[in-house]
């Protein structure tokens, strides 16, 4: 199918957009134009405006901004061409022709989408008779109310092996059996797929029914069976109330992705609308790409126990390729043994709430699970730990996000493996014998032989320790981090550990206190070195810097110091293999490690440049 610029402009022409917004939210008339309250984010007083000349909404507090087309796609979640199809439908135009295959299999799924409404049709006619007071019973013991199985569109399936063969006797039998409502086995007589099971309906993201899912009403195996694949329903890419968690999902900011179809009816009757599941599987790359269209970090909110657990666990895995800048995962972990239907039944939406609030961030999520996979005693074992997260790193193609992990890793194992720091004063040196002043060295003081060997950059080592000794109070925010950084040997090495270990014995200190306490142990001449204002070209050294300013140029200075090393190491064995393999994949992997090199040195350059700026303009506080 062919779509030009022209059809398109005419089907944006033909649809009024304050009716199909309309259809959604509530609108007021404000001179030519329409107001109300945006559906993509939470506010009070409407900033949201539709106007139907231009025939194009925009919301003026969080910038929400799209056309007839866009509004399908992004609020009602849509992919595009059902998106132009659902508009051309109501605006009378017919879709450019399709092609004789493509035609036959338009009109194939048409008659399988009528039959699985006439199929939920009748399941719910059953649901509500006579036949379904064993089902009915069942969704009370689970609390579910007799409006939300109406919302739902639940039904039943009698026991029986040609209820619904019957019942729907007008479609030909092979629409039946391409639907995965019947059975055909060789030559013997089609028979009903569902039978003595509550019937669950899996509706599109256009809210059409594609298939079902069966919960079993007594005992008996599958507990719950699902709809084979067909043409119109592909498992793996279909997550189940996606149509209705579309918008409540905008709405609120957030997707929460559940374990099963009771799960999501429970959650919705509490109160959570933006709730879905996948469909008795792993979650599926289709799957998370579908999330990732409705929130930049779902929430993972799987059942407590076991298999629970490593379900989600497999679905950070699966996940970690695909991240990206802003795009990840979240958990919220249930009491063990729980899931969340059992949580808000027994406990309230306000505890669920609570649990999604103290959600888990992927890395935690994997920290932990390779922390606690196997013992941990021997320098064997520990290395085991440290090439399973690096290989969790490896994993990871985005450029941006890739080293960021490679460095949140190093800096926990590093933390975690540590020795613990001894008590340190002053007045008790932890060696034998006296602290004594460092001696000038060709007019440098700190002695950084010891720091560049390791790979870390002596000039910016020397400016991020400035920058602690003038913020003190940093030190703390920085703490494992700083204890990652390993840096050793030489006069610089011995300054560094004497301020952190100042800072960890003295509370509250600001710069002067530690400056005197440094003095008194022959670190005062260096210290003064270090904070000449000609020293290093960074806020957080100079004394006139604003708080707020110093403290986010200090935090990106660490972030660069703690990257650097991992990505010079990465580009050495990057560089070495390519000469053993000249291969296109080990050159595309050099290439990408200069660009991320290249990458840190500009964030550097940038760094120093906004403070010359700052500078220049007189935009900091005298």
């Amino acid at each position: 199918m062919s779509l030009s610029p022209q059809f398109l402009d005419e089907l944006r022409a033909r649809t009024l957009l304050s009716a199909l917004v309309g259809r959604s939210m509530k609108l007021s008339k404000a001179g030519r134009e329409f107001k109300g309250c945006c559906p993509f984010h939470n506010e009070k007083t409407p900033s949201f405006y539709v106007n139907d000349d231009k025939g194009f909404y925009h919301c003026f507090g969080c910038s929400a901004h799209g056309d007839a087309i866009r509004w399908m796609t992004d609020q009602r979640g849509l992919p595009f061409i059902d998106a132009v199809k659902e508009l051309a439908a109501a605006a009378g135009m017919d879709l450019p022709e399709l092609d004789r295959r493509a035609a036959d299999k338009a009109d194939a799924a048409k008659g399988l989408h009528e039959a699985c409404a006439a199929a939920a049709q009748w399941f719910a006619a059953q649901l509500h008779g006579v036949a379904g007071a064993d089902a009915r019973a069942l969704l009370e013991r689970r609390g579910v109310r007799a409006d939300t199985a109406r919302t739902f569109d639940l039904g039943f399936a009698p026991e029986s092996r040609g209820g619904l063969k019957a019942a729907l006797k007008d479609f030909p039998e092979q629409v039946l059996i391409a639907a995965g409502l019947l059975i055909k086995i060789d030559d013997k007589p089609a028979y009903d797929r569902f039978r003595g099971r509550l019937m669950i309906p899996i509706r599109d993201p256009r809210g059409r029914v594609i298939a079902f899912g069966g919960r079993i009403i007594g005992d008996g195996e599958p507990k719950y069976l699902n709809s084979p694949d067909t043409p119109l329903f592909d498992k793996g890419r279909t997550l189940y109330n996606l149509d209705r968690a579309a918008a409540a999902a905008r709405k609120a900011g957030r997707i929460i992705v559940v374990e099963g179809y009771m799960d999501v009816i429970a959650l919705a009757q509490a109160g959570f609308g933006e709730v879905v599941a996948p469909l008795g599987t792993a979650l599926t790359e289709a799957q998370l790409e579908r999330l990732w269209r409705l929130c930049d970090v779902p929430v993972l909110c799987f059942d407590g126990d076991s298999a629970g657990q490593k379900a989600a666990l497999r679905a950070a895995h699966r996940a970690l390729p695909m991240l990206a800048p802003a795009r990840s995962l979240a958990f919220a972990t249930l009491p063990a043994g729980q899931d969340p239907d059992d949580v808000v039944r027994g406990s309230g939406p306000a505890i669920f709430e609570a649990l999604l609030a103290q959600n888990q961030p992927l890395v935690d999520r994997l920290w932990q699970s390779e922390l606690s996979a196997s013992p941990l005693s021997t320098p064997e074992e520990r290395a085991g730990l440290k090439q399973r997260l690096t290989d969790l790193a490896a994993a990871i193609t985005d450029p941006s996000v890739r080293p960021e992990y490679i460095a949140e890793f190093r800096r926990r194992f590093d933390a975690h493996f540590a020795p613990p720091r001894r008590e340190w004063t002053p007045q008790t040196p932890r060696r034998a014998g006296k602290w004594q002043p460092p001696q000038p060295r060709g007019g440098d003081h700190p002695d950084a032989r010891g720091v560049s060997a390791l790979g870390i950059d002596p000039v910016l080592a020397k400016a991020v320790l400035a920058g602690l000794i003038r913020h003190p109070a940093e030190i703390a925010r920085h703490m494992d981090v700083l204890g990652a950084l390993n840096i050793s040997g030489g006069a610089l090495g011995r300054l560094f550990e004497a301020v952190i270990d100042t800072a960890v014995n003295h509370q509250a200190l600001d710069s002067a206190q530690l400056r005197t306490i440094l003095a008194t142990s022959g670190f005062g001449p260096m210290a003064t070195e270090l904070l000449r204002a000609d020293a290093t070209p960074y806020s957080f050294t100079r004394e006139d810097a604003t708080p707020d300013r110093a403290r986010a140029d200090l935090d990106e200075a660490i972030a660069i110091l703690v990257m650097r090393p991992e990505i010079d190491r990465a580009l050495a064995e990057a560089t070495a293999m390519f000469r053993q393999d000249l291969s296109e994949a080990a050159f595309a992997r050099q290439m990408a490690l200069i660009k991320e090199q290249q990458a840190l040195d500009t964030r550097l350059a940038n760094l120093c440049q906004a403070n010359e700026d700052a500078k220049t303009l007189g935009l900091e506080a005298n």
